[in-house]
């Protein structure tokens, strides 16, 4: 615990997420040890005022309690239980805060490796709402774990945003596979929508004005439609990312036999996006689908 009696936070993945948490964070008087395997996003850190490490480890041995948002699945374990991991730092009364978006069952794996080895606990904690939510502490909390773990993380989930227990170890991710159904498929429906009325002849940046106060309106889409009419595709997040996801939509999909034929179509579109070489734009880029370019 720090002098102000508040727990002493690490931070995985000092991305375009992470970094807007621990400033978020840090903002309200805790004290951030951050590591990241990308110096630059480190040195970036560093400036803005968290204390840099130089391995998962030593976060872990630093910090009460370690969040991290990593990309992928395999990237949390290697930072987990591979050289210089968590677990070499890990002790009990510790905590991991994953706010990552990985496979349930694979998160309860690890969780239950986790406190096997170091007593450490484990909540699942994923997120909605990209960059400008982190930083303004109005993420979507999706989150799972036991009750005495979550109660004891629960002000630093209520510094950056609403969250909900869904539930025990896992439901957060399955929450955030529900989560990433309704947003990633609303993309791809809106890239359809912009081409349509352009195609059609009318003014697509009209359309939001139109349809104000409608069943079609939201914040989501107030938010996206103008910027895929701008074609701005500066990422805050990446098509790459999608697709993992899509994937793990995919594949929850098929171990709890639900259909999912909206999903199944986004995902083709997405993979049609990345095989034209735009994985590293953001998540509204579907539209260039639909660009008369060869593959």
């Amino acid at each position: 615990m720090t002098t102000t009696g508040k727990p002493k936070l690490g931070y995985l993945g000092l991305g375009l997420m992470g970094s807007q948490m621990c400033h978020r964070l840090m903002e309200n008087g805790y004290e951030v040890t951050g590591f990241d395997p990308v110096s630059e996003k480190v040195e970036a850190a560093v400036a803005k005022g968290i204390t840099a490490a130089d391995s998962p480890r030593a976060v872990a041995e630093a910090s009460d309690i370690v969040l991290a948002c990593v990309i992928t699945t395999p990237a949390l374990t290697e930072a987990m239980f591979g050289p210089n991991g968590i677990a070499e730092g890990g002790a009990d009364g510790k905590i991991f805060l994953d706010h990552s978006t990985t496979i349930a069952d694979k998160t309860r794996d690890m969780a239950a490796r986790l406190k096997s080895e170091t007593g450490m606990g484990w909540v699942d904690a994923p997120v909605s709402g990209g960059p400008p939510a982190a930083g303004t502490g109005e993420l979507a909390i999706m989150v799972g774990g036991d009750e005495a773990d979550v109660a004891i993380v629960k002000p630093v989930l209520d510094i950056l945003g609403h969250n909900t227990h869904m539930g025990p170890l896992g439901a957060g991710q399955v929450t955030k596979m529900v989560n990433q159904v309704l947003v990633l498929n609303n993309f791809a429906l809106m890239a359809e929508a912009v081409t349509l009325a352009t195609n059609a002849g009318i003014d697509p940046a009209m359309v939001p004005e139109a349809l104000s106060g409608g069943y079609a309106d939201s914040p989501m889409f107030r938010r996206f439609f103008p910027k895929m009419i701008e074609r701005d595709f500066s990422p805050a997040g990446y098509a790459r990312q999608v697709m993992k996801d899509l994937d793990m939509v995919l594949e929850l999909a098929q171990q709890t036999k639900t259909p999912v034929p909206m999903s199944n179509t986004a995902a083709s579109l997405y993979r049609m996006l990345i095989a034209k070489g735009y994985s590293e734009l953001d998540s509204i880029s579907v539209l260039k689908i639909y660009d008369n370019e060869p593959m």
